[in-house]
């Protein structure tokens, strides 16, 4: 008899031991070599996807789209207080990415500048930044990005930023000299002016799926 419930002892406590091992193991969740495959095979986002050939180059309006992780940084070359000028020193970077397409939105920095003519100054360099991507990239499609308007309250702390629909005009003419794309985005700030930050200047980070969802729908801009 004690050799019996000896027996029936020692099965159910391994019974339990194997059910406890279970549930440590799984704790309600996927396997972990589920969880990793699934995670190292996860799809990009659409936006990722679409342009996943292109680099957006400009300053810090343009930097908001990696900033708010619409795009990867891969995909974005830009930063705060970047002029034409200053973009030239970036071109060796954005050739070593050999984008199929980049999207260029300089002007913003440009027209503060502290020059007689920062219109001039700002599309002179503007022209020999395009020459050397055409130069460098021959095969690479380039659109120019019309500088975003900023709100009243901000055109009158810095009213030098009424200049932004002449600047405007300028770079449309300069895209039709050099044989290149241009898209304004006035339109689509003024559709959506209550997603502008703080500032008054920059946007928000639902402002920037807008601004691919507009690309995307006129890719042969000219």
């Amino acid at each position: 008899m004690s050799k019996k419930w000896l027996g029936m002892l020692l099965i159910g406590t391994i019974a339990f031991s194997l059910a406890a091992c279970g549930d440590q193991n799984n704790n309600g969740q996927a396997p972990a070599s589920t969880a990793s495959e699934s995670a190292a095979g996860s799809p990009p986002s659409s936006y990722e996807a679409l342009y996943r050939t292109s680099v957006f180059f400009g300053d810090s309006i343009t930097e908001g789209l990696s900033y708010h992780d619409v795009l990867n940084e891969e995909n974005v070359l830009a930063g705060a207080g970047k002029t034409a000028e200053f973009a030239l020193r970036d071109i060796d970077t954005l050739v070593g990415r050999m984008p199929e397409r980049v999207f260029i939105q300089l002007g913003s920095d440009d027209i503060l500048w502290p020059t007689d003519d920062p219109q001039t100054y700002s599309l002179t360099h503007y022209a020999q930044l395009i020459d050397l991507i055409q130069t460098k990239l021959p095969k690479t499609e380039i659109t120019l990005l019309s500088v975003t308007p900023v709100t009243a309250d901000a055109e009158k702390a810095e009213p030098r930023y009424r200049t932004i629909g002449n600047y405007n005009e300028g770079l449309k003419a300069l895209a039709a000299q050099e044989q290149v794309g241009y898209v304004d985005l006035s339109p689509l700030v003024a559709e959506h002016s209550d997603l502008y930050d703080n500032d008054g200047i920059h946007f928000k980070a639902a402002f920037y799926p807008l601004l691919l969802d507009r690309l995307k729908n006129d890719q042969t801009a000219r």
